[in-house]
């Protein structure tokens, strides 16, 4: 919502007061409002509009007791979304009319005089829905997104992004950070990502980046001396679209020098809780932690929802005795078997737990195991007929209980058990224990294994500038894959909402580390160097993180997507509709940057 309070700063020479926030304190005053025509009910002589701005919707009245006959012949002309100034008397609706659904529901405005100031053609989306009534489809909304942002509920989300910026620029000015604004244009840096590239036409041939993040920038302000930077940035990248990507994005990107991970720890702590108090939301430090291993391990996924008490088990023990071969088969190769026990879960249909196992597939299992306790021990389902005496006792399965199991490797099993268990609380509808679960996942690994085997077959697991923990630096040459890193993402509700790191401020361990990852000394020095050399130069210790405003602002306002937070987004197929973009260029203008368009390369389509 809007600050409803703030009667004064919606005047303007056109409107005396906003019309959404005219209340029973108005009563008797003569005021001017302006706005759209919400709704027009014409009943005979009398003609009621609704009119909405930007803080709600107002009933006023014209009718020929106190209105001028040119006011009532406009009014009776008027249609929807027709921009109009109205000015009259706010009175109190009789008891048997006022309306407790709307937040100016006890008043009403007597006009006495309308002007139309726009008409509008007939609206191709409704803005005006009744209770429960179907959105059209998002492809039309988008495409006329200039009536979509005109609901209610897009204004609300929008306006709680406006506060939790506000809040973030706030809470980093309180505590000494200083907001600096780093370069659009910059040089292609390998980030996990394909760059946005631009092409200069005053250096044909050449091109600049948009920056996937000021990750580079803000580390060199840190050996610049700043110390404690910050920045709502404009980010870019070209990779494939879901519901919780956009190919440009705004992050809170933060940054300070001579810290540890406790110092970020405690400011994103203590901007997080600004930020819920903006959205109504709670954030009470300190916030639990979990290490990557432990996280994986219990949960089978990085960015665990904590708002449900739900983990994985080690059940190799005991399944592994059982005579089943599939079973029997995946430890002997080396696997594991875990699983979930769902207390209760028994109630779910065969059809129920059909959907459960897709979830698991659509994670990379193979299939999922299941078994209905009931009672005296005995055991139902694919996996229940194998059960032995004193089974359903070891794994604590009491009559109604559901066991769902993966075996084999824990790459493949950890996500396909984490798909599983978000989907088997939604098939239970458990009621979650808190409606904000915040967390620290730390100690992320600084390396992971790359499938294709180039460079030497690491990757960064973060970027290629994470410090590693002082106590694993011994196992960079013989065991990388096992070097913790000062690593930490923040996660809530299961979304990781940020990510950081304290950095890598020795010269010669970051390029010990860029070549580990398969670079060599001249990539290194055309894409790095600069990086390099500032830490050459005498740089502190420092770190940080990023935090994502779409995905706060989509998960604080419960919103489905990042489009429902942002004014005008791109669709999953990177188009922007609204505007029509992007768009093909004149071959001229292609020239001038000394480009041109190979037909060959868009057939297709």
């Amino acid at each position: 919502m809007a600050n409803t309070d703030n009667t004064e700063g919606s005047a303007t020479t056109l409107r005396s007061i906003g019309a959404g926030l005219v209340g029973p304190e108005q009563a008797g005053r003569e005021l001017r409002v302006a706005g759209w025509v919400h709704r027009r009910r014409n009943l005979g002589g009398m003609v009621f509009l609704d009119v909405r701005d930007r803080w709600g919707v107002l009933q006023a009245s014209v009718g020929p007791e106190w209105s001028s006959p040119e006011a009532v012949t406009a009014a009776q002309g008027l249609g929807a979304e027709d921009v109009v100034a109205l000015q009259g008397e706010v009175t109190l609706r009789p008891p048997e009319a006022r309306n407790p659904e709307m937040a100016t529901g006890d008043v009403e405005l007597q006009v006495a005089r309308l002007q139309v100031l726009n008409r509008a053609k007939t609206p191709a989306i409704p803005v005006y829905r009744v209770p429960d009534e179907e959105l059209p489809s998002e492809k039309l909304r988008l495409r006329h997104r200039v009536l979509d942002l005109r609901r209610p509920e897009l204004r609300e989300r929008l306006e709680l992004r406006h506060r939790i910026v506000l809040a973030v620029r706030n809470y980093f000015d309180s505590q000494g950070f200083a907001e600096i604004e780093t370069p659009i244009l910059t040089r292609p840096t390998p980030e996990g990502a394909r760059d946005f590239l631009v092409p200069s036409r005053v250096h044909p041939g050449e091109f600049f980046a948009l920056p996937q993040s000021p990750q580079i920038y803000k580390q060199v302000l840190m050996v610049a001396g700043f110390d404690r930077y910050f920045q709502v940035a404009r980010c870019f990248r070209d990779e494939d679209l879901r519901a919780d990507r956009q190919p440009e994005f705004t992050q809170i990107d933060v940054e300070a020098s001579f810290v540890e991970p406790e110092d970020v720890y405690r400011w994103c702590e203590g901007m997080t809780s600004a930020v819920a108090r903006a959205a109504d939301a709670v954030a009470e430090p300190p916030f639990p932690r979990l290490d990557w291993g432990e996280a994986m391990e219990r949960f089978g996924t990085d960015r665990p929802d904590l708002r449900w008490d739900v983990e994985l088990q080690d059940m190799t023990e005991t399944l592994g005795a059982l005579d089943f071969r599939i079973l029997r088969s995946a430890v002997a190769a080396g696997g594991r078997i875990r699983g979930l026990r769902l207390p209760g879960g028994g109630r779910l249909s065969r059809k129920q737990i059909v959907a459960v196992e897709g979830a698991a597939k659509a994670a990379g299992a193979p299939g999922l195991l299941w078994a209905k306790a009931l009672e005296g021990g005995a055991a139902s389902g694919p996996l229940g007929r194998f059960f032995l005496d004193g089974t359903s006792e070891r794994l604590a399965l009491a009559a109604g209980d559901l066991l769902l199991a993966a075996a084999g490797d824990d790459a493949v099993t950890s996500p396909a058990l984490s798909a599983a268990r978000t989907a088997s609380i939604a098939a239970l509808d458990l009621p979650p224990r808190t409606d904000d679960a915040w967390l620290w996942v730390t100690d992320f690994p600084v390396f992971e294994a790359r499938e294709d085997g180039v460079g030497g077959g690491l990757a960064a697991n973060h970027h290629p500038f994470v410090q590693p923990r002082p106590s694993d630096l011994h196992l960079l040459d013989s065991n990388p894959l096992a070097v913790r890193g000062l690593a930490y993402d923040l996660v809530y509700n299961g979304t990781e909402l940020g990510s950081g790191s304290i950095r890598i401020h020795d010269a010669d361990l970051q390029l010990r580390i860029l070549e580990m990852l398969g670079l060599d000394r001249d990539e290194i020095n055309a894409k790095f160097g600069f990086l390099l050399e500032a830490l050459r130069s005498g740089a502190p210790p420092h770190g940080g993180i990023a935090l994502g405003v779409d995905r706060l602002a989509a998960r604080l306002s419960r919103g489905e997507s990042l489009r429902d937070v942002i004014a005008f987004p791109k669709t999953t197929a990177a188009r922007a509709l609204f505007e029509g973009a992007p768009t093909p260029v004149a071959a001229a203008e292609l020239a001038e940057l000394g480009l041109s368009i190979d037909d060959a390369a868009g057939d297709g389509g």
